[in-house]
């Protein structure tokens, strides 16, 4: 007898996967396809990564760790918060994570009994919503505000809890798909909310270092009972090495450590023996930076002439989260005819906003210089013509 499938592994699909499956295929085929849907850096990690990595791989004894991670790992990521946001973190609250996704599992876990509701911003990244539902908890997604300059309706979610207690709100900032950013005053008054009302706050950092109009702010400038989750992922072009990880609270420390020994031993260990390198790699890493701030200053400049505007400021990370509305009502319809028809590859927005998404497109503009401005091209030209 095949086995009964469960209700809270029946999540929804990642849209934009398929439409990456199809533009693959494409490739495959000989076509010139050019992808503004992948969320990834498109080069590799920094070289002394990579140098690191393949020294230890020929002579390290690459292992198991602590659940919690190498302890010189931990200690240069709380180095680089010295450095970087000048906030004293111990090392002992900090835990090493298979990725950033492994950081969000842990903290839903850690914080919440089943059926708990977790508040997230919507449009947000789809995995939030699917992860919280194979946890048997509940996604409340809270809309942006009413300017395009918020990223989150302090209201609707105060209202949202009201009407049923709400365990944990989790913002991240500079966001996907949107790019936009939270202010430092924002941030206050929304800490200072879910502090008065008992909620957990988490905050998403994994797209830091990749703000174009301001500094990089951190939850823990603002609190010390905040958690924060980031990843070596974005900025630091290390996707595929699956490493991440999670500042915590003191009072968490060892509940994290518990669930990590059993769900996921520890991270990758040549992954944690090479990662922190890539502090050590700003400038290669920034001139990468300027590569996308190009992208999106061309990107800025061109869509708005399409009929093609922006629903958010793209403060940050590398989307741009685009209001379609004047050329379609079907974001999916309007993703696989685009791929189709001049080969250019998009994320349809009912992956990040289920109700509003139609009439939204999210376009990354982490690939090279070259492919960003070829892709406009034919975007001008498909819909003028």
């Amino acid at each position: 007898m095949q086995p009964k499938l469960s209700t809270r592994s029946n999540v929804e699909p990642f849209h934009a996967m398929d439409v990456l499956a199809e533009a693959n295929r494409l490739k495959a085929a000989g076509n010139n396809v050019l992808s503004l849907a992948v969320g990834q850096p498109g080069n590799p990690a920094p070289l002394i990564v990579r140098d690191t990595a393949a020294q230890a791989a020929l002579h390290a004894p690459i292992g198991y760790t602590d659940a919690l991670g190498r302890a010189d790992t931990r200690f240069a990521i709380a180095k680089h918060y010295a450095d970087h946001y000048g906030v004293e973190i111990s090392p002992d609250r900090i835990a090493i994570t298979t990725g950033s996704s492994a950081g969000f599992m842990l903290a839903f876990l850690a914080i919440t009994e089943p059926g708990g509701r977790i508040a997230i911003a919507a449009p947000g990244y789809p995995a939030y919503r699917n992860i919280i539902k194979s946890l048997s908890l509940e996604a409340v997604e809270i809309p942006s505000g009413d300017s395009t300059d918020n990223v989150f309706d302090l209201d609707a979610f105060l209202a949202a809890h009201r009407e049923k207690k709400i365990d944990a709100l989790m913002i991240a900032s500079p966001a996907n798909p949107t790019g936009a950013t939270v202010s430092k005053e924002e941030l206050t008054q929304i800490i200072e909310v879910c502090d008065r009302e008992g909620i957990t706050f988490i905050s998403d950092e994994i797209y830091h270092r990749l703000n174009y109009v301001a500094d990089d702010l951190t939850a823990l400038s603002v609190s010390d009972d905040a958690i924060v989750i980031n990843s070596f992922s974005k900025y630091y072009c290390m996707t595929g090495w699956r490493i991440g990880w999670m500042v915590l609270p003191q009072n968490m420390v060892r509940t994290v450590e518990r669930l990590a020994q059993s769900l996921y031993i520890c991270a990758p260990e040549i992954s944690q023996i090479a990662a922190p390198k890539a502090f050590e790699a700003s400038k290669e890493l920034e001139e990468i930076k300027e590569v996308y701030r190009a992208n999106r200053q061309l990107l800025v400049e061109e869509l708005p002439k399409m009929g093609i505007t922006f629903a958010a400021p793209p403060d940050g990370a590398f989307y741009a989260w685009c209001d379609v509305s004047k050329h379609t009502n079907d974001s999916m319809d309007f993703a696989k005819t685009m791929l189709r028809e001049i080969y250019v590859a998009g994320a349809p927005g009912v992956d990040f906003d289920p109700v509003n998404g139609n009439h939204y497109m999210r376009f990354s503009y982490a690939g090279n210089h070259d492919a960003i401005v070829e892709a406009v091209e034919r975007i001008k030209n498909w819909i003028g013509g």
